[in-house]
C-alpha cells in the first residue's frame, strides 16, 4: 500500500502506518515529490496519494484538449475563435491549476484523465 525508504524516521513510520489503516496509500515524501514531477495522479507532499483536484472551465478543458492534440496556441485561437492571448491565459491558468508546466505533462495529463486517447 506504499513504499518508505531505509531513512525514514520512526514518526514517518507510524504515519504510513496510520495512512495505510484509512485504507490510503503512503509512500515517503521525497518518492512523492519525484512522482509528482512525473504524473500528476501520484502521492502529494505529504506521502498519501490522492488524485489531484484540477477544476478546469469548460474552456480550459478545450484548451488542454487541444494542447494534447499538438495544436498550436495560434492555431486553437483560430479554431476556437478566440484571441491568441486569450489562449496564452487559459493555457496559463491550466497550467498553474494542474501543477504542470510543459506540454509533454499536460498531455500525459489528459491521456491519463480520459481527455483524450492515447493513440500510440
Amino acid at each position: 500500500m506504499g513504499f518508505l525508504l531505509k531513512q525514514t524516521s520512526a514518526h514517518e513510520v507510524c504515519r504510513a502506518i496510520r495512512e495505510v489503516q484509512k485504507g490510503e496509500k503512503f509512500f515517503s515524501p521525497s518518492i512523492s515529490r519525484r512522482q509528482n514531477r512525473i504524473n500528476p495522479l501520484t502521492p502529494d507532499r505529504s506521502g498519501v496519494l490522492k488524485k489531484r483536484a484540477a477544476h478546469l472551465t469548460s474552456r480550459e478543458m478545450e484548451i488542454l484538449q487541444l494542447i494534447a492534440e499538438g495544436k498550436a496556441n495560434k492555431e486553437t485561437a483560430s479554431k476556437l475563435g478566440i484571441g491568441l492571448k486569450t489562449v496564452e491565459k487559459h493555457r496559463e491558468h491550466v497550467m498553474e491549476k494542474l501543477d504542470i508546466h510543459d506540454t509533454a505533462g499536460l498531455t500525459r495529463y489528459a491521456i491519463s484523465a480520459g481527455i483524450i486517447k492515447n493513440n500510440i
